[in-house]
């Protein structure tokens, strides 16, 4: 019966959706009428509201569209959603202050004398317009009206002049800033804690182990990061639109001929261009540069677009007035002078000591407010001129609105899809699927893409999304990223804007184009750019990196970069590693030899031991990392008979956990009934139980007779594999510490020194001072040595002589006892720090220390080195199969 109500569920809504009935209330009435009315029929039939529901019952799941509710506006953890009304501020208003007329006209005439130039130029504003506007319907009807009736004039063909105008328009939704980004990320970062749960169960059920690894976790995303994984592939269509374009002119020249510049391309005519192009690039560079570069966050952008927005209208609306420009130069000089004071002055208020530091926040002060007034006095022009202000503010608050009470539907019905034991259904239907993860895919995307036809982007985002993409996460086989899948997605939901019968793109087109334009004209034009956005589906499913290395590259190159021992990075580290020894294996061989010489005969026993063990290890990571990879190329070999068998098994198991499963919920329903008038239902749950059973039973012996040694054997070589790995990084880490930890005790022998006076101070004053500020005394001269590398035995004899003094009974010759003990281990560092300095073992150690901390010592850097940061955001940008560990 959930199945029916299911059924019902989904035709009650395609029936409110087409029909015209809002989808903001299609989606959650549709919900609410299903549940309840399964609600009621659970009571009529069975005396049990709860009977027709997969799990739990209508109050539970009623609350639960409650609990998504509340989920999308008051999380503090999902602020993401914050941008979604700056960045369509931000491209309503260039809309409105005609920047985008401004563009095409300009670019139509740069690049009209190539052939194909007006389909060129077309595209090109189409992706400054996406990067800056982002609103496909505005964009469409820009171009429509200024660019197609030009390319009609100059003779191009009626269909490839509006494919060209209609998927250029559509670049919006994968060209950051994107709505569609913002609102997948939002989704996906949801979808990966449930992909989380998901796979630490697969892990424990395949494996036996409570815990999984992190390196197996699936890692979330951020509209940062959609933005970032979303901006090569935004290129790279941009290319491909280009090119055939290109092509088309090439083999069908009448059809997109080139049309020549009546002026002259004199030096005006270039300050014209650039006048025009500056501007939307400065503000994409303020936007996208700020996320890439990691000054500011999404929503951060979003404020800086939206002002960067107002400051371009200002000037734009005042075209051919004397002071047209002055907002932007204020603005443009305020921003110079923020920058510069932030350059070079403290601007922290609660640090301010010296006059150059109220000298830098007095100018900070002055930039903000000159920034304030540029922004109002824009906002003034805005508000008079056209009453485009008030325009834009209305315009945004209709969009922000349409695009929350959609979100806000959609929880509800994911609610009650999941109430009726939809998500079971297709997790069901997509793990039952031969071929793994990728067929898997390939279903969700194909469904995605009909989906296109008749639904926009938000309902498919915020409905299909949440439903399949845990699923897809979760799959250790392609073990893919988040903002991989959410870029995929995005590409292909980019679609359903050209797709008819419902494609926006094509209606926005349709409304502004001439009557010569034949609807079929329209369709046919935009079949090739469907087939050039799907070939693009293709290009980054099968490189994943130009996806996922731009975000990896920004976040290890930023400051809060984590450290190369992290867990998720030592795969890559060692590799690196690796390749590292193959280039420098003698030279590091010889350093390690020179370093043995070093005469070490100044230093204390408890230091030169270690030192002298640290040679040996450094001696042994060389073979102990070939090792590393030998075992590796060993695994990766059996893998390849290993594999087909361990999926076999996997498979049965999990139909036989899915039988259990059923057994145990036939087995409540069975609980369930009572009463004399239930004996016929009873005695058929009986009879499908024990066929559930028997049907376990024969999936048990489905199991090859050779899987348990094949499945050990294939164990002990992971085993092997990772005991070499544990093996090589102990190692490692023995060969360096040593190292690291001399060369910052003797970098601090000068300062060291300096703390004579003030320790030996101490014996003198601890006679003459109350016990109680004698406890602070020592508790400051501790804190100074505190602060230096290596003299532990004197900070030790001066935590006890201070709790000597802290106790009931304050006793001040067990505290001065330990003030002696404390200066007579000092002056013993002190000589053997001295001994060492006069015989430059700091120079000699240092020397050694730069020369393998690049390598060996790599694993205990705090900081992520550039070089290998870039090697590793390459090397995490494939995915990698991690399904043989589950």
């Amino acid at each position: 019966m959930e199945l029916l109500f299911l059924l019902f569920l989904i035709l009650l809504m395609a029936f409110a959706l087409g029909s015209g009935y809002p989808v903001a209330f299609a989606l959650p009435g549709s919900s609410i009428i299903a549940i309840v009315l399964a609600a009621i029929c659970g009571y009529l039939f069975t005396g049990n509201v709860d009977s027709y529901f997969a799990q739990g019952g209508p109050g539970q799941w009623l609350s639960a569209g409650v609990t998504n509710f509340r989920g999308v506006y008051w999380e503090p953890e999902r602020d993401t959603l914050i941008a979604i009304p700056l960045f369509i501020f931000m491209g309503i208003m260039l809309q409105r202050s005609k920047i985008a007329e401004d563009l095409l006209i300009t670019m139509a005439q740069l690049f009209g004398p190539v052939p194909g130039g007006l389909g060129i130029s077309v595209v090109f504003v189409g992706a400054l317009l996406a990067a800056t506007t982002g609103i496909v319907g505005a964009t469409v009807v820009a171009m429509g009206l200024i660019s197609l009736p030009a390319m009609l004039r100059n003779n191009y063909s009626p269909s490839l002049a509006t494919g060209t105008i209609a998927a250029s328009g559509t670049l919006g939704q994968i060209i950051p800033p994107s709505i569609v980004l913002i609102i997948l990320a939002d989704q996906l970062a949801s979808a990966a804690d449930q992909a989380s749960t998901l796979r630490k169960a697969l892990y424990k059920d395949s494996t036996g182990e409570i815990s999984m690894p992190s390196i197996f976790d699936v890692g979330s995303t951020s509209a940062g990061e959609m933005f970032l994984g979303a901006f090569v592939p935004g290129l790279v269509l941009v290319g491909l639109y280009m090119i055939f374009i290109l092509i088309w002119a090439a083999f069908r020249p009448n059809s997109a001929p080139a049309v020549p510049y009546d002026g002259k391309m004199d030096r005006r005519f270039f300050v014209k261009v650039l006048m025009t192009l500056v501007p939307p690039l400065v503000l994409i560079f303020l936007v996208l540069g700020s996320i890439i570069s990691g000054i500011a966050t999404v929503n951060q952008a979003g404020s800086i677009g939206a002002a960067g927005a107002l400051v371009m209208a200002g000037y734009r609306l005042r075209e051919g007035h004397k002071r047209q420009y002055w907002p932007v130069i204020l603005a443009l000089i305020s921003l110079t002078l923020i920058f510069f004071v932030l350059g070079n002055f403290d601007t922290n208020i609660k640090n301010v000591e010296s006059s150059s530091d109220k000298l830098g926040v007095s100018l900070a002060l002055l930039g903000v407010l000159g920034l304030i007034i540029a922004l109002v006095w824009s906002g003034i022009r805005a508000f008079r001129i056209e009453n485009t202000l008030v325009g834009v503010m209305l315009e945004t608050a209709k969009t922000t609105s349409l695009v929350f009470i959609i979100l806000i539907g959609a929880a509800m019905l994911t609610a009650a899809f999941r109430a009726f034991g939809g998500e079971e259904l297709v997790k069901e239907f997509l793990f039952g699927l031969p071929g793994g993860f990728w067929a898997k895919f390939v279903i969700v995307m194909a469904v995605v893409f009909v989906l296109g036809f008749f639904l926009d982007f938000i309902e498919i985002a915020v409905v299909v999304v949440p439903i399949v993409a845990p699923i897809l996460l979760a799959d250790p086989s392609a073990n893919v990223t988040a903002v991989w899948l959410g870029v995929m997605i995005g590409l292909n939901i980019q679609t359903s804007f050209l797709t008819p019968p419902f494609g926006f793109a094509l209606f926005y087109l349709r409304g502004v184009a001439p009557a010569i334009v034949k609807t079929v004209q329209i369709y046919k034009g935009v079949i090739a750019f469907i087939g050039l956005q799907l070939l693009a589906l293709v290009i980054v499913a099968a490189y994943p990196a130009l996806v996922n290395y731009l975000p990896n590259r920004v976040l290890l190159t930023s400051e809060t970069a984590p450290p190369p021992r992290n867990p998720q990075l030592l795969y890559c580290v060692e590799k690196y590693i690796g390749e590292q020894f193959a280039i420098k294996r003698s030279d590091l061989r010889a350093a390690i030899n020179t370093a043995r010489n070093v005469d070490l005969g100044a230093l204390p026993k408890k230091l030169s031991n270690p030192v002298l063990k640290s040679f040996d290890d450094a001696d042994s990571v060389f073979d102990l990392l070939d090792e590393v990879f030998t075992n590796e190329a060993k695994l990766d070999e059996a893998s390849n008979e290993y594999r087909p068998l361990h999926d076999q098994v996997r498979d049965i198991e999990r139909d036989i956990r899915r039988n259990n499963a059923h057994i145990v919920e036939l087995q409540d329903r069975l609980r369930r009934l009572s009463g004399d008038g239930n004996t016929n239902k009873r005695q058929s749950l009986n009879v499908e139980i024990t066929e559930q059973k028997k049907e376990t039973e024969y999936l048990a012996k489905e199991i090859p007779a050779e899987w348990a040694n094949v499945d050990n054997a294939f164990k002990d070589l992971q085993t092997a594999e990772k005991q070499a790995r544990v093996k090589f990084r102990r190692a490692s880490d023995n060969a360096y510490e040593p190292i690291n930890n001399l060369v910052a005790i003797l970098e601090d022998t000068q300062q060291f020194a300096d703390l004579n006076e003030a320790l030996k101070g101490l014996q003198t004053e601890i006679s003459a001072i109350e016990p109680k500020d004698m406890v602070d005394r020592i508790k400051i001269v501790e804190d100074m040595f505190s602060a230096i590398e290596g003299p532990t035995d004197v900070k030790s004899a001066l935590s006890k002589s201070r709790r000597a003094l802290r106790s009931n009974t304050p006793d001040k010759d067990k505290a001065l006892e330990q003030l002696e003990i404390a200066i007579a281990a000092y002056e013993s560092e002190l000589s053997w720090r001295k001994n060492a300095q006069a015989n430059g073992l700091l120079e000699k150690i240092s020397s050694y220390d730069k020369s393998i901390s690049g390598t060996i010592g790599l694993r205990q850097s705090q900081s992520m080195p550039r070089e290998l940061a870039l090697y590793i955001a390459s090397c995490n940008a494939d995915h990698r199969d991690i399904s043989l560990n589950f």
